[in-house]
Parts: C-alpha cells; sequence; structure tokens
C-alpha cells in the first residue's frame, strides 16, 4: 500500500502543474506586443482552457474512474505537455487560430483530466479527513500562480517568449509523470475492518445527477465561481478605479490573492471537517453577500483590500470543499465521474463571470451594478445551501448506505 502522505505529494505535483494556468495574465502583455493580438484575442485564449477544463472533466470522468490515476494522470500529462509545446510553435508563428487549439482545447484537456485524476483517490486515503485531502490537492492549484507567475517573467526576460512555453512544458511533464506514476487506490481491506465499505459504497455517476441535490450543488458551485472569477478578471483595474490604488500596489494585491486563493483551500476544507460541509457552505454565502454588498460602497483602501481577500478566500474553499461534499452525498463509488460533472460549471462560469463584469461596465454602471447583482446571487446560493443542509444530505447519504 502507498504512503498516504506521498500520495498526497502526488496529487499537488499535478496540481501545481496544472495550475500554472492562473498565471496566464502575466503572458498577456507580452504576447500581444510580440504578436500584436489585442486584449480580447489574448484572454479569450485562458477563458478556452477553462471552459474546455469543465467540459473535459465532466465528459472524461467516468474514463478517469474506468482506467485509475496513474493512466489519467500519464494522459494528462500528455495533453498539457503538448498544450504547452504546440503554444510556442503558434507564437512562433505568430497564428492565433493555433493558440486557441494547443494552449486552450488540448491544454484545456489536460487540465480537466489532470484536475480530476488525484481526488477520488487521495479521499480514500483519508477517509476520516475528506475535506482536508481533497484541500491538500486543489490548495496546489490554487497555489501555482504564485510560483508559476514570477518564473514565468524571469523565463521571458531571459529566454524570450517562444522559449518559455518549450522550458515550462519540459518541467511540468517531469513533474507530472513522476507524480502519477506513484498515484494508486488503496487496496481493500478485509471486510472485517470496515475500511471496504469507504472504498466502493457510493451512487454511479448516472445516478448521482438525476437528483436534486446534483442540481443544488451544480448550481451553488457556479454562481460561487461566477462571481469569484469575475473579481478576479478585475481586481487590478477596479482597485485602481475606485480606490485609486498604484499600479504597484494593485499588482502586489494580485499576488496576495494567489496566497489566499490557495491559503482558503486548505483552511476552509479543513474548516469543514469539523463544521460539516453544509454549515461551511452557508457560512461561505453569507460572507459573500455582505462582502460583495460591502464592495460596491467602500472607498477604503484598506477595506476594499480586507474584502476583496475574504471573497477570494471563500471562492477558493468553494472549489476545495465540494469533493468532499459530493463523497459525504453520494459516496466515493465514482467521486471522479461525479465531480467532474459538476465541474462542467466551471467552465461555463469561466466565461459568465468576466463577461457579466465586462457587461454592467460598459453599460456605463462601473463595477458597483455588477457587485450588487453578485451579492443578489449569493443570496439565493444562501437560501439553497441552507435547504440541501437542512433536508437533501442525510436522506441521500442514507440512499447510498443502503445502496
Amino acid at each position: 500500500m502507498r504512503n498516504r502522505w506521498l500520495i498526497a505529494l502526488a496529487a499537488i505535483g499535478i496540481h501545481i502543474s496544472i495550475g500554472s494556468v492562473y498565471a496566464w495574465s502575466v503572458l498577456t502583455r507580452p504576447i500581444m506586443q510580440a504578436m500584436g493580438f489585442t486584449l480580447g484575442e489574448t484572454t479569450w485564449t485562458f477563458s478556452l482552457a477553462i471552459l474546455f477544463l469543465g467540459f473535459s472533466a465532466g465528459l472524461l470522468g467516468g474514463f478517469v474512474e474506468k482506467v485509475g490515476p496513474k493512466v489519467s494522470g500519464l494522459i494528462s500529462m500528455a495533453f498539457f505537455g503538448t498544450g504547452l509545446f504546440g503554444t510556442a510553435y503558434a507564437l512562433s508563428v505568430q497564428s492565433l487560430t493555433l493558440l486557441y487549439i494547443f494552449y486552450g482545447c488540448i491544454g484545456g484537456i489536460g487540465l480537466g483530466i489532470g484536475y480530476i485524476t488525484p481526488v477520488s483517490t487521495l479521499v480514500k486515503y483519508f477517509p476520516n479527513r475528506r475535506g482536508f485531502a481533497t484541500g491538500l490537492a486543489i490548495m496546489g492549484f490554487g497555489f501555482a500562480a504564485l510560483i508559476a507567475g514570477p518564473v514565468m517573467q524571469r523565463l521571458v526576460a531571459a529566454y524570450g517568449l517562444v522559449e518559455n512555453f518549450v522550458i515550462l512544458g519540459c518541467v511540468y511533464m517531469a513533474i507530472m509523470f513522476v507524480s502519477a506514476l506513484y498515484l494508486k487506490p488503496p487496496a481493500r481491506q478485509p471486510e472485517a475492518t470496515g475500511k471496504i465499505t469507504q472504498v466502493v459504497r457510493g451512487m454511479k455517476v448516472g445516478e448521482a445527477t438525476k437528483t436534486w441535490q446534483f442540481a443544488a450543488l451544480w448550481w451553488v458551485f457556479f454562481v460561487n465561481i461566477t462571481c469569484g472569477i469575475g473579481l478576479l478578471a478585475v481586481a487590478s483595474p477596479m482597485a485602481q478605479e475606485v480606490i485609486g490604488m498604484s499600479p504597484a500596489a494593485a499588482a502586489s494585491l494580485v499576488g496576495i490573492v494567489g496566497l489566499l486563493n490557495g491559503g482558503g483551500r486548505i483552511f476552509w476544507s479543513t474548516v469543514s471537517d469539523y463544521l460539516g460541509r453544509g454549515r461551511t457552505y452557508m457560512l461561505f454565502f453569507a460572507i459573500e453577500v455582505i462582502a460583495f454588498w460591502q464592495l460596491s460602497l467602500t472607498t477604503s483602501s484598506i477595506l476594499f483590500q480586507v474584502l476583496v481577500l475574504l471573497i477570494i478566500s471563500c471562492y477558493g474553499g468553494g472549489f476545495s470543499c465540494m469533493p468532499a461534499y459530493l463523497s459525504d452525498i453520494f459516496g466515493t463509488r465514482q467521486l471522479s465521474a461525479i465531480h467532474g460533472r459538476v465541474l462542467t460549471a466551471w467552465g461555463l462560469a469561466g466565461v459568465a463571470g468576466p463577461s457579466i463584469v465586462s457587461y454592467f461596465h460598459a453599460s456605463g454602471n462601473g463595477y458597483q451594478t455588477s457587485l450588487l447583482f453578485f451579492a443578489g446571487l449569493f443570496v439565493v446560493n444562501f437560501v439553497i445551501a441552507t435547504v440541501l443542509k437542512q433536508y437533501g444530505v442525510k436522506r441521500q447519504a442514507e440512499a447510498v448506505a443502503n445502496s
């Protein structure tokens, strides 16, 4: 049987590699200057990657369960590495179409497969601390930009834009290769230990997706990401426009946002092991209602930064608590597949969030209207999370126990 802490390290290895997608904004200006692309053309590459992440995770979750974490990890490595090398070629020939195909589509498929690959396995190694386990892996995805951003800046300055992607492709493929080879589900224990039920009990993906609990979780996940990623997309310009923060200070804020995005994932997922996932999500949404409402009103630099960081902490926590919440409700039998279906919400939210903010801003309402709109969405989310906590989890868990 594998060492569960090394399994966790392998999961982090995969997530910290593919999570470099969050550092894309570091390359936006260099790509625009070198290739002559517009801001919209360049940022659409990131949106495509997130879109394909969500839908590949949703469509291929069953495949990941079938082939196991080692094979799916290697497949993720192949797609993500091909995406990076292809991106280097696309930039060398100045082709926007190839950039979309390689980084957005092919790389995005690698992101989706890699994101769900270690989650189900890791949960089975930590059956009594599911939130902590999933937080460990998904924390790597959130923290990745803190490492990848500065590294990308230095590589571009020292070697060039094309060479940056070649070097990163080699490094990330090596990390993902070693990590994938170590991933392995825990051996089934004799039934007398009681541990076998932690491995095999649960609903199939087709059964789970037909329940109202799944629909409720999909919606609250979609809203949480839509509002969070909408804020992430404009954090720097909004800080400069609303409270007069300098570009350098706004850039520092973005760096701290990355820290809270990653730190919030492990913090909140660990908290959820004690509070319960239902109460934790209710707390997320109550905080975000107040935070977005106050963010629409404040002109204080300190309060602005505190509110943004609080929101991003809950945004990251929403990611890391979801796999554990799904396992609480539907079991671990096909957790990767069920988690993948929920991640389709991420793909859509990656487009919806920035679009909503851009729409309200272009309409002459600044950022205030979009922030109030987000606060309203979280009121709805809080109601849904309360219903789910009171009526949904226990009944569904009993159905799983009797399956």
